[in-house]
């Protein structure tokens, strides 16, 4: 690994356990402010947007729930404060907006240390990110094959890059994303904070950051209840470093990537059980994790050490509530094994209901469940069907039940397969098709995990590097309100050829194929994203705080705002109901703490 990438890991690292990072990469020799090139802006500007911008910079606190165009004036009230309120150990987001007629070298934006009217400070817990210009395009149809010159490209901040300054473009738009981390031991109250706006030739200027410290505390990220699943993908972090797939260097590549999704409160693990499981619909294809061996005798054998490993190897980040194991039916019905008597890897289809299925899958289901009573992962272990047709998962159920009764099962679900099958310890239904509410009230009542899930079929909420900011905060508030236990989301990481350019993708909408960029810098995305998970776990607290004061007011208004962002589908003022929503839940938080 390159110097600058074990440099560039250590601030990802700081980065997660929320210490600032501006003191490192100001000494970084490889910071010239620009750590990659971004694409030219496709949306061609007349300029008209700049003819009564004044020569010099120009700075302005903006709102979080908007993403500004490149290349036109943004054309906003300047606000030159801003206020924010959040508990004890919660992250809090600002925007700000850079933008000139000027090309101006060297911008560095810093956040000093938040102080208290006594003079006590909280430490370095806010810091600044520049945030860079993703291509992307727009939803369409939808989910389906996908040429460029199809749908119209346009440029979205999303990726935010750790580098501490950045050279300002004439004629552009540069948003800043300035996040907060509360420390846990903070003291109730509030803190003035200055971020600061300089360059070695400009005037400095600073905006006004206020920050109410409210006297609660969320929960450890390990004792979040929110059940996030976002899929992991190893083998695309592989080809993005450049190292072999499973060798030491992967697993150290790994690690500030799978840090981010452990402090998302992440709570599966996802893993293989023979090849590729989803038939190289990713740009990287799944490596394998099982090794399965035809002996010269025709007995089975299985190689489970880079399985153990994974799983290992994640449980150590904290993340070990699941491990869903894909899968029993792979979308081209594929499996692979090798052949002792030549050496080589043979491919045999078998389709659920054929002998070829049973005859493979049998022995290796009894031999899975002897090796993971062994690990000690019998309990949490489940074999995961994604969106599979009910014939194909009637019948795979079928041979689990027989020959590994011990092993639940998980399944992405858009057919109501959860009807027929009431007793699976993990089910996710499309977010367009919602659970019937009372099959939904059953299965909580028994403590089996429903979730729903987001993906190229709905265009609202979601995670695409055009939709809008709040969709990734709404979709914890939409859990609430609807009675899931969390999300699922098909891919953390599933880089597309250049992630750090270009989200666009030859299947899906731009963006549907990860949230975080290589090298564990964050994005838009992400950070609201964690913004609604921890709104969760607050509204889980505060509405017991409140039965347990009987104060029935404050309750039914709290009620009555969730339950308006019970809709999954776009409407008019929804994202005003989430931030009437999120204030509520403040103003009551603040309430409770006196």
């Amino acid at each position: 690994m390159s110097v600058r990438r074990l440099i560039q890991r250590s601030i990802c690292l700081g980065l997660i356990t929320g210490i600032s990072t501006t003191a490192f990469s100001q000494q970084l020799p490889w910071d010239q402010g620009q750590t990659f090139t971004e694409a030219a802006d496709p949306v061609a500007s007349d300029g008209k947007s700049w003819q009564s911008v004044k020569p010099g910079l120009h700075t302005s606190f903006a709102s979080i729930d908007k993403r500004f165009p490149k290349s036109e004036a943004p054309g906003i009230t300047v606000q030159r404060s801003q206020h924010l309120k959040g508990w004890k150990g919660e992250r809090l987001s600002a925007q700000v907006l850079l933008w000139t007629v000027d090309s101006i070298p060297g911008v560095k934006v810093s956040v000093s240390e938040p102080v208290a009217a006594n003079g006590k400070k909280l430490g370095p817990v806010a810091y600044a990110r520049f945030e860079r210009y993703i291509i992307t395009d727009t939803y369409g149809p939808g989910c389906g094959w996908r040429k460029p010159g199809d749908f119209p490209a346009s440029l979205s901040p999303d990726l935010l890059d750790d580098v501490s300054f950045y050279h300002l473009e004439r004629k552009k738009v540069r948003p800043v994303w300035i996040t907060v981390d509360i420390p846990r031991d903070a003291a109730q109250g509030t803190y003035t904070a200055k971020v600061a706006i300089t360059s070695p030739k400009g005037k400095k200027q600073e905006l006004d950051l206020t920050l109410d410290v409210i006297g609660l505390t969320i929960p450890e990220t390990s004792d979040w209840i929110f059940h996030l699943d976002q899929w992991q993908h190893p083998s695309a972090i592989a080809r993005v470093n450049n190292v072999p797939v499973w060798s030491d260097a992967h697993f150290r590549a790994m690690e500030p990537q799978m840090k981010m999704l452990a402090r998302l409160g992440q709570k599966v693990i996802t893993a293989t059980l023979n090849k590729d499981p989803w038939h190289v619909q990713t740009l990287d294809p799944y490596e394998d994790m099982i090794i399965w061996t035809k002996e010269k005798d025709g007995s089975w054998s299985y190689n489970y050490q880079v399985f153990d490993k994974w799983v290992s190897f994640m449980m150590d980040l904290g993340i070990k509530k699941m491990i869903n194991c894909y899968s029993i039916v792979p979308w081209n019905n594929e499996i692979h094994y090798k052949d002792a008597a030549t050496g080589k890897f043979v491919n045999v289809v078998a389709k659920p209901g054929t002998p070829a299925f049973t005859e493979m899958w049998e022995p290796f289901l009894k031999d899975f469940v002897q090796h993971l009573r062994q690990k000690g992962w019998l309990e949490i272990t489940n074999i995961a069907l994604d969106e599979r047709n009910k014939d194909e998962m009637g019948l795979a159920f079928a041979l689990i039940e027989k020959a590994s009764p011990a092993l639940s099962v998980s399944y992405a679900d858009n057919q109501k397969t959860y009807q027929r099958y009431p007793n699976s310890r993990d089910v996710s239904t499309a977010v367009q098709h919602p659970i019937d509410s009372k099959d939904l009230a059953d299965r909580t009542a028994r403590g089996l995990n429903t979730t729903f899930y987001v993906y190229c079929g709905n265009n609202f909420p979601n995670q695409f590097t055009f939709s809008d900011p709040a969709e990734s905060a709404y979709m914890g508030w939409y859990a609430m309100a609807a009675g899931y236990n969390g999300v699922l989301r098909w891919a953390f990481n599933s880089w597309v050829e250049n992630p750090l350019v270009d989200s666009r993708f030859r299947t899906w909408p731009a963006g549907d194929t990860y949230i975080v960029y290589p090298q564990a810098r964050s994005s838009i995305r992400y950070e609201r994203l964690l913004e609604g998970i921890q709104d969760y776990e607050k509204i889980r607290m505060v509405k017991k705080l409140l039965a347990d004061k009987q104060d029935n007011a404050q309750l039914a208004a709290l009620n009555a705002a969730i339950a308006k962002l019970n809709n999954n589908k776009r409407h008019a003022g929804w994202n005003d109901d989430l931030n009437a929503a999120k204030n509520l839940l403040n103003e009551v938080s603040a309430s409770l703490a006196k």
